[in-house]
């Protein structure tokens, strides 16, 4: 499939590394993932034999430095993000999952022994790691939630529940967000614990090739070394979910862009009426609707990841990116998907796959009301969350 969808020279924003770096992750994804996707979302399965290959290139911690990790910048984690979401959400979600919220919960937040203990296996791949915020009762508003850790000596006795957990069933650890009578805490929890159960939510009609759990915390006792010890109060999660939001900003066009070339080869190879589906006006202002915003939702992208490897991105920013990347994304997808007329509901294509999977991607991490809300009373100066 060749991609056009380059009108404005983005390339040429790009270094020689950015570009090499792009370009070996989705040759990763044309010859391991797009064959066999539509089978793994067929099935609901994620596929963990593929995790070895994505630690092997680099992918899971890719933005941070030391402890195993390969400390790529911003912008590259960015472009691999496209790539992978490209193929899939569910997969770009794993790297998601592993790297910007788990691994960076203990490396933003963690004692140096866990980082020593955690991060060289978590970037490996031989450990997977999982992040329990949301709970059944406390999506959009962590601060409500009910998971509680209380004192009992040196110890710590955790109780609760957790709900749209990515991972956790296959995890090693687990880090535990839970309210304490000090506030919000992190704990890094090995799912071998006696009282944890995770297990996976089924029939989904999103995301099919990817693994999210219900968690059940049962008088998990936890020595005081499983606390994040620089993590107090929700700023601690929300770090961590500033660092997914961001590589959500990247893989959403990943999926736009793939269901935009999905739809031109079609067009250009579909007959209708003794001419190909290209040669008619609407299909080109379609496609050119579809393409204009690809090339602004890349270049959105480009600009905050060159702000966060200057150490210059703000929280609403994040937000701005979010919000449009996912909305535009989804359309395109929608749209891509109708041009391919009755042959668009099967798993022949991608872009309904990639819709599907994009209610997830632009409700995870901060709905589009969430970030609607942020940018509200960034621009006025009045929340109006409550």
């Amino acid at each position: 499939m060749i991609d056009n969808s380059d009108l404005i020279g983005i390339e040429s924003l790009l270094s020689p590394e950015e570009i090499a770096l792009r370009e070996t992750v989705r040759s990763f994804v044309d010859s391991e993932i797009k064959p066999n996707i539509a089978q793994w979302y067929d099935d609901a399965v994620f596929p963990m034999e593929i995790v070895p290959q994505m630690a092997e290139l680099g992918l899971l911690g890719m933005h941070l430095k030391g402890y195993g990790c390969p400390g790529k910048s911003s912008v590259e984690y960015g472009l691999a993000a496209m790539e992978l979401e490209a193929g899939d959400s569910g997969l770009r979600t794993f790297v998601s999952v592993q790297g910007s919220l788990a691994m960076s919960a203990i490396y933003k937040h963690g004692s140096e022994e866990q980082k020593t203990e955690w991060l060289p296996q978590m970037a490996a791949g031989t450990a997977i790691g999982a992040f329990g915020l949301t709970e059944p009762t406390a999506g959009s508003d962590p601060g409500a939630m009910q998971t509680f850790a209380r004192r009992d000596g040196s110890d710590w006795i955790l109780n609760g529940a957790k709900r749209w957990i990515g991972l956790a069933s296959v995890a090693k650890l687990a880090i535990i967000w839970a309210m304490t009578d000090d506030g919000v805490r992190g704990f890094v929890v090995p799912t071998d614990s006696p009282g944890f159960e995770a297990i996976p939510i089924k029939q989904k009609l999103s995301m099919r090739a990817s693994i999210q759990c219900d968690i059940t915390l049962t008088d998990i006792r936890l020595p005081e070394s499983a606390m994040l010890p620089n993590a107090k109060g929700l700023r601690g999660p929300f770090e961590c979910l500033n660092e997914a939001r961001y590589g959500i900003i990247w893989g959403a066009m990943g999926a736009a862009r793939d269901s935009y070339l999905t739809a031109l080869a079609y067009s250009q190879e579909r007959l209708q009426f003794g001419k190909p589906l290209s040669g008619y006006q609407l299909t080109q202002e379609k496609l050119v609707n579809m393409a204009l915003e690809i090339n602004k939702g890349t270049l959105l992208a480009l600009q905050l990841g060159r702000l966060k490897d200057a150490g210059a991105l703000q929280p609403y920013q994040i937000s701005v990116g979010k919000l449009n990347n996912c909305r535009e994304a989804i359309a395109i997808c929608r749209e891509a998907r109708a041009m391919l007329g009755g042959n668009g509901v099967t798993l022949d294509y991608s872009p309904l796959r990639h819709a599907n999977n994009l209610e997830s991607v632009r409700t995870y991490e901060g709905t589009d009301e969430v970030h609607t809300l942020i940018l509200g009373n960034h621009i006025t100066g009045v929340p109006s969350f409550r």
